[in-house]
């Protein structure tokens, strides 16, 4: 019994001197997270398709604000035709969870934006998912709500 818990012991002290690594770790990927979704509303509001397809990994999928699925061919076109346009998006307060290969944002946003012909300026929340493929992170997932 005593060596069980000798042994338990420096098994905690093992797992609890490896959590710097992986918080600076973790650390970065939140960083890095943070800075792709900042870029991807920059590309919204500039409709720069090149931007876009490097963050949205192709079998990206999404439930708009409007409860619609959307998939990336969709997105880019509605940024293509005008249906979708975005003149200023200021972002809020970004969550990034992190799970090995993948993680998950919880952000909101206040924007000045249309789509298909109609105001649809606001403040929003919404959750995007990204998932590390072949050594680069891309989103896989998002959802939004418009909350006022």
């Amino acid at each position: 019994m005593k060596r069980f818990v000798m042994f338990g012991g420096a098994a905690l002290l093992l797992a609890i001197s490896s959590l710097p690594a992986r918080s600076a770790d973790t650390k970065g990927v939140e960083n890095a997270i943070i800075q792709m979704e900042k870029d991807w509303t920059e590309a919204g509001i500039k409709k720069d398709v090149a931007a876009f397809d490097r963050i949205v990994a192709d079998d990206w999928i999404s439930v708009d604000f409007e409860g619609n699925v959307v998939n990336k061919a969709a997105a880019i076109a509605d940024w293509k035709s005008g249906a979708s346009s975005s003149a200023s998006v200021d972002l809020g307060e970004m969550k990034v969870r992190v799970y090995g290969d993948t993680a998950i944002v919880i952000g909101s946003d206040t924007e000045k934006s249309t789509y298909k012909g109609k105001d649809s300026s606001g403040h929003y929340v919404w959750t995007d998912v990204f998932v590390k493929r072949n050594g680069r992170w891309q989103a896989v997932s998002s959802q939004s709500v418009k909350t006022k």
